[in-house]
């Protein structure tokens, strides 16, 4: 009935369509993992690479950020989207650091960045942003993982994923996630948790990071094919 047209039209049983087919663009997104362990965030993510493109260099595609060194970024969706927010969260986080002295806090910028996001959910010639992002980072001297949807809401979580065959991995985590883990348990439970979901386990498949009290660490190729 025409109700998807304009983001600022609610249909008529109290829904924002376009916001809920940015949802659907996020869910075709490849996936990406966060997890919560004793002392450190975990950001797992599938690069899952064009078949078109036999050429590409694997390492030019990036799926997990470096906000600063105690933050960390993950996104799935629309890349073009998400490396906007990205580069705001950055520079917001650069500047509280020249401001204040002291790293950003990873709360006080999620916020900025979610109101962003729920901005272009109201103004009419603008369309939400296609993507979701995973922050893992320090609050208060303990590991944190916070999730974005589109709509600009925000929650904490122990483990959770976003993206393709999200519910599935989802549903494995919460049967197979123990809180205080160390980063090694965590690391392989995340490429477990991408098996489950049927993804094609191969080294240059896969970006992941881990930040804990040393700061953000990316793991060499040599390391993933370790684990894997």
């Amino acid at each position: 009935m025409g109700y998807d047209r304009a983001i600022t039209l609610f249909s008529p049983d109290g829904r924002l369509l376009q916001v809920e087919y940015a949802r659907k663009t996020v869910s075709q997104g490849s996936a990406a993992i966060g997890l919560v362990g004793k002392n450190s965030v975990v950001l797992a993510a599938d690069k899952r690479l064009p078949e078109t493109e036999k050429l590409i260099v694997p390492d030019s595609v990036e799926k997990i950020f470096k906000i600063n060194n105690y933050i960390a970024a993950a996104m799935s969706g629309m890349i073009a989207d998400g490396r906007v927010l990205i580069e705001k969260s950055q520079l917001e986080a650069q500047q509280h650091m020249i401001t204040y002295n002291e790293p950003a806090d990873i709360l006080l910028l999620i916020k900025s960045i979610s109101t962003e996001m729920q901005a272009f959910t109201q103004y009419g010639g603008a369309r939400p942003y296609g993507v979701s992002i995973l922050y893992g980072g320090f609050k208060a001297d303990k590991p944190v993982l916070y999730m974005l949807e589109p709509s600009g809401i925000f929650f904490q979580y122990n483990a959770v994923a976003i993206g393709e065959n999200s519910s599935e991995i989802n549903k494995y985590l919460e049967s197979n996630y123990q809180p205080n883990s160390d980063k090694d348990t965590l690391i392989k439970l995340a490429i477990k948790a991408f098996k489950a979901s049927g993804i094609k386990l191969s080294p240059s498949r896969f970006d992941i990071v881990v930040v804990d009290k040393s700061g953000f660490n990316r793991m060499s190729l040599k390391e993933i094919e370790s684990y894997l």
